[in-house]
């Protein structure tokens, strides 16, 4: 088959999430250029079978090997489909030859490592795991131009810091300008903030986003990732990357160069937008929905409060520290963040917890991916432990 062609054929790491529900959109909006390959979720077994159903890849995996029997049976009727459990299958399906491309969108940790595996194997990545650059992002890289393969970023933030570089490689970026909503206690006091609830962090005032996520977002600790992530995949370091609270959500991030000129990306909150990005680049494809009217909307500008958002203040002293000390920051929060939505902490304390566990986690200089292993092991008992 001449593969000009040829459909690019694609590796959903976590389908049924926000980020894998829209990529899965945007394939069906453009299913003369992309073809599912293979679908993953931990999980949402029957909503995996559905989407199985619905676009037929070669195989599904699902992570949790409890549900196995589950998707098979749900399955027995599509014997084209190969179906596999468990994190193994994962590590190894993203390595299967037809894949052309792996949009990285599991949630945490767990991503890393078959991240890691498609990169050995060469499949350009979609980037939306933010853990795997803030978890291990100099391993990452280095790996990632010894294998010639490229990383595309489909955050919302770093697709605009991506798109506003295209054209200007080569020119000195001065500061990286990440913006963000605020949340939903952007406006609150620290005594306001102390009584807050998981119910109360859920509601994000514009994104739609899975329930790890959004409290990433009430906590700013998103955000903190964000400039792990950034300085990684742009070689900016931390002191270079500023973030502005912007309600609005309309700029999406930009670029300060080093004669004064800003250029930025701006658009509707639409995460099918950087997801085609990532899929088309160098290409712009026709996108269907909302457009931007800059006649309907104000765009504000705040600092962020780093005491209020300890969190954010941490991602970046996390960074300052390197070695391993962003791996035990995102195990903690993990930790924080499932125990917050589960009534077992308080907002506040969330940062307390994580404060404590990067005192007491072994600090590594220069970690292995099997110290990260063992750190984010650590890390997490440790939290536990600062938990109870």
């Amino acid at each position: 088959m001449d593969n000009r062609n040829r459909k690019q054929q694609i590796c959903i790491l976590g389908s049924t999430g926000s980020i894998g529900t829209q990529a899965l959109e945007v394939i069906a909006e453009h299913d003369d250029l992309y073809e599912v390959y293979c679908l993953t979720a931990y999980n949402q077994v029957d909503l995996l079978a559905e989407q199985a159903r619905r676009f037929k890849p070669d195989a599904v995996v699902i992570a949790n090997e409890a549900h196995y029997e589950r998707l098979c049976s749900l399955l027995d009727d599509c014997p084209d489909i190969k179906v596999y459990a468990g994190a193994k299958a994962l590590d190894e399906i993203v390595q299967a030859e037809p894949i052309d491309m792996v949009l990285t969108a599991m949630v945490g940790f767990a991503g890393l490592t078959p991240t890691v595996n498609a990169i050995k194997a060469r499949k350009k990545i979609c980037l939306a795991n933010k853990e795997t650059l803030v978890v291990a992002g100099e391993i990452i890289m280095n790996l990632a131009q010894q294998n010639r393969c490229p990383i595309l970023p489909v955050d919302s933030e770093h697709s605009a810091i991506f798109q506003s570089l295209v054209g200007d490689e080569c020119n000195e970026i001065e500061k990286i300008l990440l913006t963000a909503s605020g949340g939903p206690f952007r406006t609150f006091s620290l005594e306001q903030m102390q009584s807050v609830t998981a119910a109360d962090a859920l509601r994000h005032p514009t994104w739609d986003m899975g329930a790890k996520i959004t409290i990433d977002s009430a906590s700013m600790m998103n955000k903190g990732f964000e400039v792990i992530e950034a300085r990684w995949l742009f070689g900016v370091p931390a002191e270079k990357i500023q973030v502005l609270v912007h309600p609005q959500s309309i700029v999406h991030s930009a670029i300060q160069y080093v004669d004064g000129s800003v250029k930025a990306q701006l658009g509707v909150p639409d995460m099918r937008l950087p997801i085609q990005y990532a899929f088309s680049y160098p290409q712009r494809l026709h996108l269907s929905g909302e457009r931007l009217d800059l006649f309907k909307h104000t765009l504000e500008f705040f600092e962020p409060d780093m005491e209020k958002f300890r969190c954010l203040a941490m991602a970046y002293e996390s960074l300052r520290l390197g070695g391993n000390m962003p791996c035990i920051v995102n195990a903690a929060n993990e930790v924080v963040n499932e125990a917050f939505r589960k009534n077992r902490c308080g907002f506040l304390q969330m940062g307390d917890i994580i404060a404590d566990t990067m005192q007491k986690t072994t600090f590594i200089q220069q970690p292995s991916l099997e110290d990260l292993l063992n750190t984010d092991a650590e890390a997490r008992r440790i939290a536990e432990e600062c938990l109870s």
